[in-house]
């Protein structure tokens, strides 16, 4: 009785721990995990984005390692009841807390953590800040995350090989951050997008960000012809809602705040730039004003 009692308590400490992350099948040993599209709080522990596993003979490799030590922690109960494989390596896909704040989590139970340069260094430039975010947003369940960083660092394409599986890490440029990558799985056809794709709801024109470099990016995945997307925010896609809600929301950006700027018109105006053939994305109203204001400051000094 007491075994099964133990047993019982396990099974739904775990289940709440993983709660709000969805799972999702994509090919052959390989799922997409959603988050919650809403903010960072203290039930979603800061993993309001998609992650990703794959699974190969010689151990599983986790896209993108949670939003916290307790968001890594619950990502690992959702792999577990994937695949007996211990999780060998870890790609951090890009800049935001998301994309690596998990990573001492994982380095814990062994695994070696990938990331760009470009990534490392936004990490480090941005890690105090997001932190202090966090520790507002999440409370205490930010308890434990360190800002630890990758094992395994690559300037322009990372190969890893692993258990007969190949997966090809690409930094092709900017986007969202400055580090963000994707990892493309050949034998499924198969890619994870990391913040260059977002499905489902708008997505975020940072300071930080570079529209046009992004444009550069989301056409080295569209070079790719995958069969199955995995974006950073949304559920498992396809290249054509990955054009329509990624690429052609970037397109219009641009479009409409250059001719705004041709036009002689300033950063208070360009709120009203004509965004509304993407108004049934979620947090449109929340984001797209901001987004033209964050284009413009870019675009002037293009």
């Amino acid at each position: 009785m007491l075994r099964h009692a133990i047993a019982f308590a396990l099974l739904a400490a775990s289940a709440a721990a993983a709660e709000g992350l969805e799972v999702q099948p994509v090919a052959p040993g390989i799922w997409a995990i959603e988050g919650p599209a809403e903010q960072r709080n203290p039930s979603n522990l800061g993993n309001n984005a998609t992650f990703g596993l794959i699974e190969t003979g010689a151990g599983a490799v986790l896209v993108d390692p949670g939003g916290s030590r307790a968001g890594a922690k619950a990502l690992h109960e959702v792999v577990r009841g994937l695949t007996d494989q211990p999780v060998a390596y870890v790609i951090d896909t890009g800049g935001q807390d998301h994309r690596w704040l998990g990573n001492g989590y994982w380095k814990d139970q062994g695994a070696t953590v990938i990331a760009s340069a470009a990534a490392v260094e936004d990490q480090a430039a941005r890690g105090s800040m997001q932190l202090t975010m966090l520790s507002a947003l999440i409370g205490e369940a930010l308890a434990g995350t360190e800002p630890v960083q990758a094992d395994v660092t690559f300037e322009a394409a990372y190969t890893l090989e692993l258990g007969g599986r190949v997966i090809e890490i690409r930094h092709p440029g900017g986007a969202h951050t400055p580090g963000d990558s994707f990892a493309w799985v050949p034998d499924a056809k198969t890619v994870f997008t990391g913040d260059i794709v977002y499905v489902g709801r708008v997505l975020g024109v940072m300071e930080f960000s570079d529209t046009a470099a992004w444009l550069d990016s989301f056409a080295a995945i569209e070079a790719l012809d995958p069969a199955h997307l995995v974006p950073g925010h949304g559920p498992a896609t396809t290249l054509a809602q990955a054009r329509a809600e990624t690429r052609d929301y970037l397109l219009n950006l641009r479009e409409k705040v250059g001719a705004h700027l041709e036009a002689g018109g300033d950063i208070i105006g360009v709120v009203e730039v004509d965004q509304s053939g993407f108004a049934h994305l979620a947090q449109f109203d929340a984001l797209a004003r901001r987004n033209a204001q964050a284009a413009f400051q870019q675009m002037e000094w293009e």
